[in-house]
């Protein structure tokens, strides 16, 4: 990221070298992970789970995709579905690996999986034995 900083020789070379120790250490590459969880049914307690589950996986390194965490604030779940649906998947395309989350696979997850499927994403199922978080 400072990289050309330094290279064009616009940067004090210590503050360079502290700023990319800091970067390496904190920030290094994450996989991006899309969460698969179910939304629709008692919305309100799946979203706290998708909350949940979504700081497990920052916890385990990844940076999550939780699409139905911020969709529902800008699209309506009844009469724009297949928008949202559309939206999620062209996500999912972009995440290095798919963890599903959850008890019961809903319609709307088995869709997410079938895609992730087909472009060869690496799928991990995740049992709720293994989320320490209790909070997020």
């Amino acid at each position: 990221m400072f990289e050309e900083i330094k290279k064009d020789g616009f940067a004090d070379v210590d503050a360079y070298d502290a700023l990319e120790a800091l970067e390496t250490k904190h920030f290094a590459p994450r996989p991006i992970i899309y969460v698969c969880s179910p939304y629709s049914g008692d919305v309100a307690s799946n979203v706290e789970k998708a909350k949940r589950y979504s700081r497990f996986v920052v916890d385990e390194g990844g940076i999550p995709i939780t699409p139905h965490l911020y969709m529902p604030s800008f699209l309506k779940e009844e009469s724009e579905r297949d928008l949202a649906i559309f939206m999620d998947l062209e996500l999912l395309t972009r995440c290095s690996e798919v963890w599903v989350f959850g008890e019961v696979l809903s319609a709307g997850m088995q869709i997410e999986i079938d895609r992730a499927q087909q472009k060869g994403k690496t799928i991990r199922y995740v049992g709720e034995e293994e989320i320490k978080c209790t909070k997020y």
